[in-house]
């Protein structure tokens, strides 16, 4: 029979080879003896919230699909640190992030009216934004300097992401208003999202769910070191 291990911490299912019938079922770190004798569990034996049990004893009916268990999304899901109101300050994270050094903040950029900084939640490796300091909403109620700089700062946007990348192309846009889709609609924001031939693919469009090679960290300071280095 089938066996599975249940890792109780995240829910994964892991198989396991079924045991040979010839050769007693041995503990790995119990050093040869048999895991059965005296009732020992593995979790006496350093694999802490570990059990193995027969996979016909568990709840559920096999199918086609494989699970991809992304826990860390739900605070995305659950709207965790969204701002409950529309005002300027703390609560706001395009207010908070350029108070912070470039890397806790995520920043790329740093212009005289506006900043660059790396989507949390991003579409694809390289998502950025370009946002005013100042907490406006609407893209009318930018002032002259704020336009002309947010436009060239998404021009040097694409073309660091180009050079680095590679990528085929670009999404740009703001979604002005929550009907209109925006998450933070107090705070304008413009997305520079570069895209791959393929990235479109069986994981965003079924399983809503993105697969990003690279982590945040590591790619805002590649960003912002070419950035710098990038001749102008």
């Amino acid at each position: 029979m089938a066996q599975r291990r249940i890792d109780f911490e995240d829910g994964t299912f892991q198989d396991l080879p079924a045991p040979d019938e010839d050769r007693p079922v041995l503990d790995r770190n119990d050093e040869g003896r048999d895991r059965n004798d005296e009732g020992r569990d593995r979790n006496d034996e350093g694999c802490e919230g570990v059990v193995t049990v027969a996979s016909a004893d568990l709840a559920g009916a096999r199918d086609g699909f494989e699970r991809l268990w992304t826990p860390h999304r739900m605070v995305y899901l659950q709207g965790e640190d969204k701002p409950t109101t529309s005002d300027a300050g703390p609560q706001c994270p395009f207010c908070r992030s350029p108070g912070r050094d470039d890397a806790s903040g995520l920043i790329v950029a740093r212009g005289g009216h506006c900043f660059v900084v790396m989507n949390l939640y991003p579409y694809n490796t390289g998502h950025l934004m370009v946002c005013p300091y100042r907490h406006v909403a609407l893209y009318p109620d930018l002032t002259d300097d704020e336009t002309v700089e947010l436009a060239r700062l998404t021009q040097r946007a694409m073309r660091v992401l180009g050079a680095i990348s590679g990528c085929h192309g670009f999404n740009l846009g703001m979604n002005q208003g929550a009907v209109a889709g925006a998450g933070i609609a107090a705070h304008l924001h413009q997305h520079v999202v570069p895209r791959w031939s393929g990235d479109a693919n069986f994981l965003p469009i079924i399983a809503r769910t993105k697969a990003l090679p690279e982590l945040l960290a590591d790619t805002r300071r590649r960003l912002a070191e070419a950035w710098v280095d990038l001749p102008a």
